[in-house]
């Protein structure tokens, strides 16, 4: 199947101080991730946000000549626009354009298998459609007429598509409910049977999913792109005659979308219920400092701190770096150092889990 040729533009503006070229490569791995293929990537530095088309006049005029030499008819601008702006570029450019939410919730989509993915990410993608009827085309204009006996003009037609969107969004969140609920029905099991909860969070990529095969004898999809693994996964993990379970959870990103958040959160709850939760980091990134902030802040989004004790920080990859030693001295010195791939450091790992689990089992923090 021949892959769809897409532009990817990376606003900058002028005084910030972000990594513009890291934000970019980050951008084109978002659209390989949906097997696009970028024929072009640019970023586009601007004084100030324009409220009309986020960017100003000139690069908007030199995207319209380029979609016209290049034949392209899909451009992904890396950062939210409003329904408003994205409607005055697709209408400037004469192009499809798609920005950073609507791009990750279509790499959810895509990448949903269980039911209760498929369902919450539907729930977000419905929820963003609804915010942008405004930027719905001239059929929205019109009006309908009603029944005949009534007068009038009966209800325009953007009314309509938000009624039966309202009513879709209504009929899933009562799926989702009995999905919950049988959730908490499972979680209570779990708790009852005094099983230790080890939840597995990181940034997208990190090899979360790689490590969680390793501790559990599992073969949950790890690649080497982001969001390889979408649902949350639940399997038992042993070690000298201890049983776990281990949860591996959806990986983070920047600027996650809140839509996703909200419709994922029975899945994230899991997070907030755990006895310990692995941050797991990946050290050959060299935006890993950064990821590291965005993992802590969509943490405590759901409620979960950057100095709760149940966090054990876990530097995977450390095959990929040279000087491991002088770099250890960098680390917080709890943090433990792994490789997923090369089996290095898993051992002392799960001496720690099994050691934080009996401290504070004894302290009565985990089974009160």
């Amino acid at each position: 199947m021949q892959r769809t040729d897409i532009l990817v533009i990376q606003p900058h503006l002028k005084k910030s101080r972000e990594h513009r070229e890291l934000l970019l490569n980050e951008a084109i791995s978002l659209v390989k991730a949906i097997d696009l293929k970028c024929v072009f990537s640019g970023i586009a530095g601007i004084d100030k946000v324009n409220p009309k088309t986020y960017l100003n006049s000139g690069y908007v005029f030199f995207l319209k000549n380029k979609v016209l030499d290049l034949g392209v008819n899909l451009i992904f601008i890396n950062t939210n626009l409003s329904p408003i702006q994205q409607r005055n570029l697709e209408r400037d450019v004469n192009c499809k354009v798609i920005d950073r939410t609507g791009l990750i919730l279509e790499i959810f989509g895509s990448r949903a298998k269980s039911n209760e993915g498929k369902l919450s990410v539907l729930l977000a993608s419905l929820n963003f459609q609804k915010s942008r009827l405004v930027r719905s085309w001239t059929h929205l204009e019109r009006q309908r007429g009603g029944a005949g006996f009534m007068g009038g003009p009966g209800e325009k037609q953007i009314e309509s598509d938000r009624r039966q969107l309202t009513e879709r969004i209504n009929k899933l969140k009562k799926k989702i409910l009995k999905i919950n609920n049988t959730r908490l029905n499972q979680r209570y099991r779990r708790v009852k049977n005094k099983i230790p909860i080890i939840s597995l969070v990181g940034y997208t990529n990190s090899g979360k999913s790689t490590l969680f095969n390793l501790i559990t004898k599992s073969s949950v999809m790890s690649k080497n792109m982001l969001f390889a693994s979408l649902d949350s996964t639940i399997r038992n993990g042993h070690y000298n005659g201890s049983n776990f379970l281990f949860v591996d959870t959806v990986g983070f990103i920047r600027d996650l979308p809140t839509t996703l958040i909200d419709a994922f959160k029975s899945t994230l709850d899991e997070i907030i219920n755990s006895d310990l939760i692995l941050h797991v980091r990946d050290i050959s990134d060299t935006q890993y400092l950064i990821h590291k902030k965005e993992v802590l802040k969509i943490l405590q989004d759901i409620g979960v701190y950057k100095d709760d004790n149940r966090i054990i920080e876990v530097i995977n990859k450390i095959d990929t770096v040279a000087d491991i030693k002088n770099f250890h001295n960098q680390m917080n010195k709890n943090s433990i150092m792994i490789s997923a791939k090369n089996k290095t450091g898993i051992n002392l790992l799960m001496r720690t889990i099994k050691d934080k689990l009996k401290i504070n089992e004894e302290t009565n923090f985990l089974f009160q």
